[in-house]
């Protein structure tokens, strides 16, 4: 093997089958960067009609654990992230990689290395202080007219991909733009343990080919791995895929985002109140634009999605705009799929809903203001649980100068028709009728019914509770 140039397709043209996939390693949670690399594959496939692939990539032993396959599942089913193919293992993968590796050795594109780890790390020291970039000296690579030398004894070997020794690998990233490495700098690459399993960047490139993916969309922490994986593919005789390497998303400081910037699983979110709607919408646009574009759908999404459009830049993650827009799908949002998640959060709390308006209905008239789902809940429990107004509060607004309105509002609540509009109507002729301004009888309203002094509008707030449980509650203070 000699010069490996090549130059992956353009971004303009599609194959008539685009095939992509997400290949977490399951080492922790789903973080929010790799979220916006599966929605960037998924809508992809999703717009040419293609398949979306998910595979897990877990021949990490000491650090894959069971719970952070499950995190992955869960959070790619929270997003409504459906994969068309998958979840494939790695690790249930194995035999067909002992096959690819024994037909390199067979080709010659893979050798047998019997360095010792110390060995190959006292032949990187010496590179190092020469000034020479460290990488494995080709002890062991079989080459015409060479001498090997004696294998040693019970030692067993690792085995090397034969990488190319000069020429380029380049590729035309559909982000980035062309990319070129030089040979030299790659490694011949360990693609086998002495155990025999394989490694990280030879099961991708055996997964890539064996699943015929056409687009690699991918965080730009996978830059450097890109031209070895080129190189291993080239020799399997494999098509490349188009490659895309998306910038890391930061937190709203210019660092990496992590813990301290707040939540970077995908499930913290939706335990915080937030709907999936509003992280896709949001993550769709940490990096990508469709003109001014701010809310959309996903079918609007998968419509428009391309990768000529995706940023070079690294993107700030905003919980402001977050926030903005998930209070955006609350509002739009169904109030029986909003009560089936405030109702948890309201039990918690000791909530009684026997005699209570219908939860459906407290959200429709309280959604308006909340930013989240947990904002929600304690918004709404008002209508749930005994008032308890602060004493100071009683008595700075239900004074004895108030009172005779409010018994005379008790009276007309008696007989008035039980909806917002009579009672907006009821509550101006007793205001009409003691000369009082409206904060001086909604105030004390509000105290004596809810319990607190910020609610939505008075009638709005009376109409929910109902003549029943208002008429006892002012009889109370009557």
């Amino acid at each position: 093997m000699t010069s490996t140039d090549q130059t992956a397709p353009s971004a303009e043209s599609v194959p008539t089958q685009v095939r992509t996939r997400f290949a977490p390693s399951p080492t922790g949670y789903l973080h929010l960067g790799g979220a916006r690399t599966a929605l960037f594959s998924w809508a992809y496939a999703r717009r040419f009609g293609g398949t979306f692939i998910l595979r897990i990539e877990d021949t990490d032993l000491e650090r894959s654990t069971p719970e952070a396959v499950q995190a992955i599942i869960d959070g790619m089913q929270w997003l409504g992230l459906e994969h068309d193919e998958g979840p494939f293992y790695q690790m249930k993968r194995m035999e067909r990689y002992r096959e690819v590796v024994a037909h390199m050795l067979q080709q010659g594109t893979a050798y047998y290395c019997y360095s010792s780890p110390e060995e190959v790390e006292a032949m990187r020291e010496r590179q190092r202080a020469a000034g020479e970039k460290p990488r494995y000296d080709g002890t062991w690579r079989p080459e015409r007219g060479k001498t090997l030398p004696d294998i040693p004894e019970g030692r067993k070997p690792v085995v090397r991909f034969r990488n190319p020794l000069d020429g380029d690998v380049t590729w035309d990233d559909v982000v980035k733009g062309p990319i070129t490495i030089s040979n030299r700098e790659l490694d011949d690459l360990v693609i086998a343990r002495p155990d025999g399993t394989p490694t990280y960047n030879f099961c991708v490139v055996v997964d890539d080919w064996d699943m015929k993916i056409t687009h690699v969309i991918r965080g730009d922490d996978h830059v450097n791995n890109t031209p070895r994986q080129i190189n291993i593919l080239k020799a399997l005789g494999g098509t490349l895929p188009l490659y895309g390497h998306v910038p890391m998303i930061l937190g709203a400081d210019g660092e990496k985002l992590s813990k301290r910037h707040g939540a970077v699983s995908v499930m913290d979110y939706p335990a915080q109140g937030f709907l999936p709607e509003a992280m896709l919408n949001y993550l769709a646009r940490l990096g990508w634009s469709h003109g001014d574009e701010e809310i959309f759908s996903m079918e609007q999404f998968c419509k428009w999605f391309d990768l000529d459009h995706l940023s070079k830049s690294p993107a700030q993650f905003n919980p402001e705009k977050l926030a903005w827009l998930n209070n955006h799908y609350i509002k739009l949002a169904d109030n029986e799929r909003l009560a089936a998640l405030v109702r948890p959060l309201l039990e918690k709390e000791g909530a009684q809903f026997d005699g209570a308006p219908a939860l459906a209905h407290t959200i429709a008239l309280l959604k308006e203001r909340a930013n989240t789902v947990n904002e929600l809940a304690p918004a709404v429990m008002m209508f749930y649980r005994q008032p308890a107004p602060d004493a100071a509060l009683v008595t700075q607004h239900i004074t004895d100068a108030i009172k005779p309105a409010l018994q005379d509002f008790a009276v007309r609540c008696a007989t008035v028709e039980w909806n917002k509009a009579a009672l907006g109507a009821m509550i101006k002729e007793v205001l009409a009728a003691h000369t009082l301004k409206m904060p001086l009888l909604a105030m004390p309203l509000r105290l004596i019914v809810a319990g607190q002094l910020q609610t939505p509008a008075i009638d709005a707030v009376l109409e929910l509770f109902g003549r029943e449980v208002v008429l006892a509650r002012l009889q109370n203070y009557l």
